[in-house]
């Protein structure tokens, strides 16, 4: 055999193997690695009902929110397989002029892209929730996926977070705890592109203006809850699924809510209509306190999911 086609031949050979070489090692051309595992949690009604929760370990880097639901329930697509149209046989639809639908966050983000453009990176808690949405179009974050977007970030993005204590006392120090005890890094001071956790009275949080989105209304905020003025301090109402108003809370009522302006850090706020109502808030902040909840409200150790049901 001549040597240049024998070298030819070896130098084929050797490629062939590191292309094998590299699509067993993930490298762009099988399914890639393998990523920490997500959770995922399918609920209905703004969370009152859960339907499904797992934790899904057999995800691969070219894997989407969508690719991860379809291997886990069975469902239905549209537009072209962008968007979910059912979930193990519950249906989006319009019913009486109003309309119910699969809205899903990632780390409590409400995601901007459909299912199946949204890829993973791993750790991340997805939460599909079927619920009426005409009167809510927009809820831009919940506080349900607690502790996230605090560990694991979001958006493919690990943020600090910033405690922002305005005149919030031991409710202050009560929300780092907290935050710290589940692995969150609070930053000192206020760095930019924080998510940022104000903790105070409402008449303090108000002056901040994305935590003033609340006082613009549900569809401004996502917020299903109002602080109206009462004497010479505020008062606290709970709103419905339709933003009408369902429940007002006493003097010492408390809530923790979150909310963003466009594409910026979620803002939480820890607030309440008192210094008692703060404290209470900053003790919901656990899973046993906020999960599946979009927001809560707490008077006299009672806690209220909201939107009131």
């Amino acid at each position: 055999m001549p040597a240049r086609l024998d070298a030819t031949r070896r130098c084929a050979a050797a490629a062939i193997a590191l292309v094998l070489a590299l699509a067993a090692a993930g490298c762009g051309l099988g399914p890639g690695d393998r990523l920490e595992q997500v959770e995922l949690n399918v609920t209905r009604d703004y969370g009152a009902g859960e339907l499904l929760d797992l934790e899904i370990d057999d995800v691969a880097e070219s894997d989407t929110v969508m690719r991860v639901l379809e291997r886990s329930a069975e469902i239905s697509t549209r537009y072209g397989g962008g968007f979910v149209q059912s979930i193990d046989g519950l249906e989006a639809e319009r019913r009486d002029g109003r309309y119910w639908d699969w809205l899903y966050y990632v780390n409590g983000v409400e995601a901007s892209v459909g299912a199946a453009n949204y890829e993973l990176d791993g750790g991340e808690e997805i939460w599909w929730d079927y619920r009426d949405w005409t009167d809510a179009q927009g809820v831009p974050t919940v506080v349900g996926s607690w502790p996230h977007p605090f560990v694991d970030g979001y958006d493919g993005r690990q943020l600090p977070v910033a405690v922002e204590c305005m005149a919030g006392g031991s409710a202050c120090d009560e929300v780092r705890a907290r935050l710290e005890r589940v692995g969150a890094t609070v930053a000192s001071g206020e760095p930019e592109g924080a998510i940022r956790v104000l903790v105070g009275p409402w008449d303090r949080v108000r002056l901040d203006p994305v935590a003033a989105l609340i006082e613009d209304g549900m569809q401004a905020s996502g917020v299903f809850a109002e602080l109206d003025r009462a004497g010479g301090g505020f008062q606290l109402r709970g709103l419905d699924q339709e933003g009408e108003k369902a429940r007002r809370f006493g003097p010492d009522a408390g809530l923790v809510a979150a909310t963003r302006r466009y594409a910026a850090p979620p803002v939480w706020v820890v607030t309440g209509t008192s210094a008692a109502g703060v404290r209470a808030a900053s003790r919901l902040l656990d899973e046993e306190g906020l999960r599946d909840h979009y927001a809560v409200a707490v008077e006299g150790g009672k806690e209220t999911p909201l939107p009131v049901r």
